[in-house]
């Protein structure tokens, strides 16, 4: 049994906590939410559709192995092992550079609870460089420790997607890298007995940093490349997904695909963790630049299609980031709702994972009731929840243009309902010339 402090009780830091307390370790978790401290001590989940989580939750603090408090100096001082999973927020207002603060305070917190021996394991997506040059000194000012010697310090990305996190950390392999090699070690044989034989153990801190921007860098341009190819073959009268299809039956071709851009906490941010520091990163920024644009290019294709926007309703379904999941952070929806409004839409959005109020902060006109609709001139859809399989387009007021922002619907029902259907990559069949 390992004596285990999480810092951040969040999507992703309680998960983790939860994990680590069914496999028979003690586990605190630290947040400065009061109400979440709450939940947790009380045995309740205070987050939606993450499966396996609330009856993990309920089992461990009933077994009396997973505790929570708002007090990280505590927490800390009751561990051996501390993992942080404080999110690292970012300014889209200033170029999307870090804002530290939440994340400098629990290294303070940490600072003022640690003890020699301690392992400290940063899981928060971090810059290259900021574990050994920026948050380590802040637990070594604070303590008197030196990292590496005293207390050992390491990152490990956190590598997991929402609705998915407990199936992400037992199958996924666990990077590590340290500020030196005993650092190293020590987490390595930690996530060996306490969650994973799959471990991938990397020369340096900085190493494992940059491997989780690498990965959120190379499916941001992978989606940028689909989705400029989707607009070439549009033009060339061809179906993208076709084309996809066949290009990777190539082994070693793995074309992602296109849509209206891309969402969530990790590929419309950390690519910039990269793009803001010196070095060669002309191809991300262009990757950057090509998927936010991708909403004005739905705006655009409408036009195209039903004339100016002006005064006219135009329904977007979904304003999740992704299919199924609540979170609307980043997601391309937002950028759509401006990019319809800036052309002159009234744009009305419809998500049954969300509130009236929830979605009336983004500035849309929440639609919970399809049956009370006004007379539509287009819907597109944005993320495809499940929910949306049964919906019959045919009752839709007006007769709506559909965009179908993410190749998810068969072409065939919206036909059959007497509807226009457009998406992304999709051209108008064209008889190909003679050659």
């Amino acid at each position: 049994m390992t004596n285990i402090c999480v810092i951040g009780l969040g999507k992703m830091g309680l998960p983790v906590a939860a994990l680590f307390a069914s496999r028979g370790n003690r586990v605190v978790g630290a947040d400065i939410s009061q109400k979440v401290v709450d939940a947790v001590n009380a045995g309740q989940c205070p987050i939606d559709n993450e499966p396996s989580l609330p009856e993990m939750i309920s089992a461990a603090v009933a077994k009396g192995d997973l505790r929570a408090t708002t007090s990280t100096a505590e927490a800390v001082q009751a561990s051996d092992v501390v993992i942080v999973l404080v999110p690292l927020l970012v300014d889209p207002k200033n170029g999307y550079e870090p804002t530290y603060s939440a994340l400098e305070s629990a290294m303070l917190g940490i600072g003022q609870g640690i003890h020699s021996g301690t392992l400290v394991i940063l899981e928060t997506t971090l810059p290259v460089g900021d574990t050994r040059n920026r948050l380590g000194p802040i637990i070594e000012h604070q303590s008197g420790l030196r990292a590496g010697d005293d207390f050992l310090l390491v990152f490990s990305p956190e590598r997991v997607q929402s609705n998915q996190v407990i199936k992400n950390l037992l199958e996924y392999p666990k990077v590590v890298g340290g500020v030196n090699q005993r650092s190293t070690d020590a987490a390595v044989k930690f996530y060996k007995e306490s969650l994973t034989e799959n471990v991938i153990a990397v020369s340096t801190s900085e190493a494992a940093e940059f491997a989780k921007i690498a990965e959120c860098v190379y499916r941001d341009v992978n989606i940028a490349l689909a989705n400029e190819m989707a607009l070439t073959a549009m033009a060339s009268g061809v179906d993208i997904n076709e084309v996809i299809m066949a290009a990777n039956s190539e082994p070693l071709s793995n074309i992602h695909k296109p849509g209206l851009g891309v969402g969530g906490h990790c590929i419309p941010v950390y690519p910039y963790f990269m793009i803001n520091r010196p070095g060669q990163n002309d191809l991300a920024r262009k990757a950057r630049q090509i998927n936010d644009q991708m909403a004005t290019v739905a705006a655009r294709l409408l036009r195209r299609e039903i004339g100016a926007l002006d005064g006219k309703n135009v329904l977007v379904l979904g304003l999740a980031y992704r299919a199924n999941v609540k979170e609307a952070t980043f997601s391309s929806a937002i950028l759509l709702i401006e990019a319809l409004q800036k052309a002159g839409a009234t744009v009305l959005v419809h998500d049954p994972l969300f509130t009236a109020e929830e979605i009336a902060r983004f500035g849309a006109e929440p639609a919970q009731d399809l049956a009370a609709l006004p007379p539509l001139a287009a819907v597109v859809v944005q993320a495809w929840h499940t929910d949306f399989g049964d919906l019959a387009w045919q009752d839709l007021p007006g007769t709506p243009v559909v965009l179908d922002g993410r190749n998810a619907v068969k072409r065939a029902a919206i036909e059959a309902a007497g509807l226009r259907y457009l998406a992304v990559g999709v051209g108008e069949r064209t008889v190909p010339a003679s050659v």
